[in-house]
């Protein structure tokens, strides 16, 4: 147990945004962005997770359900005032205390468990995250004694001219010795133009009373970067996604043009995978090695096993074993399970279906609800009519059965395993083992019928 506690301020509206969902739970590398905040804390070793929500507040408690404890900040009356709401777990914690924001997607749980084992070695009541700003108007500028130490936290507005040219900042991250926290808070006021409770007052009563307050500066401003509006929510969307990309490419994954792919941060991929450009990787993706994925592909979701090619198609929620070969213009829909050494080519839609080993779907078929056996040939054209406008009913196609093109299996039907079904069949009976299946009307060719309709 690290005895350490994450408050993740996460109750304001955010209204620079301009929308209806709470700040905090716009996505950024395919996460809400105080889910990735609370993924850093995790990491850095926070065992206790207390996330204070308000605007929004069941939309918020819903995303992170499962993963965290929560309080209502009614009325937000400023950063000090948030933490207030969290003082009874505070009340019987004996244990370090990181208070983090809920709009900072791009904090890392390395920074943060920097920040936790450098605030332990020092034994300082507070320690305050800080980050050196190209250009720091707006932020508050740290102000540090000749030990090191933080004096101050001085605003923009009161800061004098020397002050000013301080490019050191507050990022609004801190980690807190408990007890001297949940003491500080009780000498906070709303004294001030905004009238409301600043969480910097409790570093100017610390000081006061002489206790060690400290800074630890990250080394990249970037990671500690919040986000107020859609123009900043897609820089960091830009440098997250580029953090990943570098991070596959380090790890021998070969994007061919990072500009133009994109790739959630949770996305897992093997070595020797090539991504080709103008795609998408994203949520809980897991790509094999040597795949070839791309160009113009979205894949949400997927499970993709090793030596796999996906060109042109989209897919989501379903799984692809090895040496597949997938596309173009595929659609694979939730629940699909294409099995080791399947071919599924030209517009081809495939939707909560096994298809076996080696099976092939070249091209203009749908195949929905149903249960494919292993080297079976689908010709084109070949529809699985699994909806009768009540109920969705499923299709069986048995080992190594071979389907004529432009075949209709309506549902609830089974190909025995080795039949055939002739070109052109509506199936509506199952068709038995080794046997042939067809059902189309004999033709008929009525000789003078044009010159007939032209007297």
């Amino acid at each position: 147990m690290s005895n350490l506690m994450a408050i993740i301020l996460a109750a304001g509206k955010g209204t620079r945004m301009k929308s209806a969902l709470p700040k905090v739970l716009h996505q950024v590398g395919g996460k809400p962005m105080v889910q990735q905040v609370l993924d850093a804390a995790v990491f850095a070793g926070a065992d206790k997770k207390v996330v204070v929500i308000g605007f929004g507040a069941q939309n918020v408690a819903d995303a992170l359900a499962g993963q965290a404890e929560f309080v209502v900040q009614t009325e937000q009356l400023g950063t000090g005032h948030a933490v207030m709401q969290a003082r009874r777990e505070l009340t019987d914690f004996d244990g370090t205390v990181m208070v983090l924001c809920g709009d900072t997607p791009l904090l890392t749980g390395e920074l943060l468990a920097k920040l936790y084992a450098e605030h332990g070695q020092a034994q300082a009541a507070a320690t305050v995250l800080t980050a050196g700003m190209p250009d720091p108007a707006g932020y508050g500028r740290v102000i540090r004694n000749s030990a090191g130490q933080v004096e101050k936290i001085v605003e923009q507005k009161d800061a004098s001219p020397a002050e000013l040219s301080v490019c050191e900042i507050n990022t609004g991250i801190y980690c807190f010795a408990a007890s001297q926290l949940l003491a500080a808070l009780d000498g906070l006021t709303c004294n001030n133009a905004q009238e409301e409770y600043y969480l910097t007052d409790v570093i100017a009563i610390l000081n006061k009373q002489g206790q060690k307050v400290g800074a630890v500066q990250a080394a990249d401003h970037r990671e500690t970067l919040g986000i107020n509006s859609r123009l900043q929510l897609a820089e960091a969307e830009s440098i997250i996604r580029r953090r990943k990309l570098d991070n596959l490419m380090e790890n021998g994954v070969t994007i061919m043009d990072p500009g133009s792919t994109f790739i959630d941060t949770q996305v897992e991929i093997g070595a020797d995978t090539i991504i080709y450009p103008f795609t998408w990787i994203e949520g809980q993706s897991k790509i094999g090695a040597n795949c070839l994925i791309g160009p113009n592909t979205r894949v949400t979701n997927t499970t993709v096993g090793d030596e796999t090619t996906i060109h042109f198609s989209y897919t989501h929620d379903c799984t692809v074993g090895n040496h597949v070969i997938l596309g173009p213009y595929v659609h694979l829909r939730p629940d699909t399970w294409l099995k080791d050494g399947v071919k599924v080519g030209n517009f081809v839609e495939v939707k909560n279906s096994i298809v076996g080993e080696k099976s092939k779907l070249p091209h203009l078929s749908y195949i929905g609800d149903t249960d494919m056996g292993a080297g079976v040939n689908i010709g084109s054209g070949t529809i699985t009519v699994n909806y009768d406008g009540k109920h969705k009913h499923r299709t069986t196609i048995e080992d190594d059965a071979f389907i004529g093109c432009n075949t209709n299996l309506v549902a609830p039907v089974t190909v025995g395993s080795g039949s055939y079904v002739a070109a052109g069949s509506t199936i509506t009976k199952n068709v038995p083992p080794g046997s042939l299946g067809v059902a189309r009307a004999r033709q008929n060719n009525i000789e003078g019928w044009v010159e007939k309709q032209r007297r």
